[in-house]
């Protein structure tokens, strides 16, 4: 699906209980939910793959915000348009 990206350097924990960290992205849960694992073309040569992890106030509807460790280079990263495939998502509890 086509969304735009733009980045983000904040450290700490993510809304799924994980450290912000280098493969950690933050999306619109009623898009990709927490735990899901996409593929983002779109943003150099090859496909990356990236834990969803962290939700974030700005990030609403076909919008993914990418983790970098350096606030300058997220800074840098600006929005992009980028494509993301959804690999795999979380699994569902049994009630």
């Amino acid at each position: 699906m086509r969304m735009s990206a733009t980045a983000y350097c904040d450290k700490g924990e993510t809304d799924g209980g994980v450290r912000a960290q280098r493969g950690v992205i933050a999306a619109d849960p009623r898009v990709l939910p927490i735990g899901s694992t996409v593929r983002i073309d779109g943003l150099g040569t090859r496909a990356q793959t990236f834990l969803v992890a962290d939700t974030g106030a700005a990030v609403k509807g076909r919008h993914v915000d990418i983790f970098m460790p350096s606030c300058r280079a997220a800074k840098r990263f600006g929005k992009r348009p980028v494509t993301v495939r959804e690999i795999s998502r979380p699994h569902e509890t049994q009630r």
